[in-house]
């Protein structure tokens, strides 16, 4: 895949991908039934399912195989965790869940080489020789993922603001904060007053900067 050809790289439109998002995380939340903490990992998926969508997307996977690879990562995450199998000391959050991002999408182009009749492991040694990410691109997918990284703060510091606030100051702040909208015309496109426009800037505006600082500092701490 060509520099060129990543950037025109297209995924579904925002109203389709947040479809897909709510039924692999219905599926996930079934497969994860068991376990006695489904709100902290209810709050990772929507965290970075679009993180992990996104690079699995760019690594050249069909929409069906980016969605198994968001559910299986966030499996795997889940099912190290419980194990104890995370060590801080060994490299931030950040990097664990690119290799297992990578890991879960070369399994994706495993399977599908496998199921093609292309390509079989070796049987003796079990040796698969698809263990690379197939990009030729002069970007690096490190490169890739820091780049999906950054975008995806935002983005997620946004969703999980929207969970803690009332849908109407959300709206107030979508509208003069995120559209860049001035103050007044949000008054009279939405009838309320200039007051609560302001409230709702300084409000939201806060609790997001601290969802922001927190998802950087989560992924990104080391000990």
């Amino acid at each position: 895949m060509s520099e060129e050809a990543y950037e025109q790289t297209e995924m579904a439109p925002e109203s389709e991908l947040e479809q897909y998002a709510a039924r692999t995380r219905r599926s996930l939340i079934l497969r994860l039934q068991d376990w006695q903490d489904q709100k902290s990992w209810d709050e990772f998926y929507r965290t970075y399912w679009r993180l992990i969508y996104a690079v699995a997307i760019k690594a050249g996977l069909k929409e069906h195989e980016a969605w198994d690879v968001v559910q299986e990562t966030v499996l795997t995450i889940a099912k190290q965790s419980r194990k104890g199998l995370y060590n801080p000391e060994k490299g931030s959050f950040k990097s664990w869940l690119w290799n297992i991002t990578r890991w879960r999408i070369n399994d994706q182009f495993r399977n599908r080489k496998k199921e093609a009749g292309i390509l079989q492991a070796d049987p003796e040694t079990g040796y698969d020789p698809v263990d690379e990410i197939p990009y030729s691109g002069s970007e690096s997918f490190d490169k890739i993922w820091e780049r999906e990284w950054q975008s995806n703060i935002m983005k997620a510091a946004i969703e999980r603001v929207k969970m803690k606030v009332s849908p109407r100051q959300f709206q107030i702040f979508d509208y003069n904060v995120l559209r860049g909208i001035r103050a007044g015309e949000v008054r009279r496109t939405l009838g309320v007053s200039i007051a609560q426009v302001y409230l709702a800037k300084h409000r939201v505006g806060s609790i997001l900067r601290k969802e922001v600082d927190f998802i950087r500092s989560q992924g990104e701490h080391k000990k």
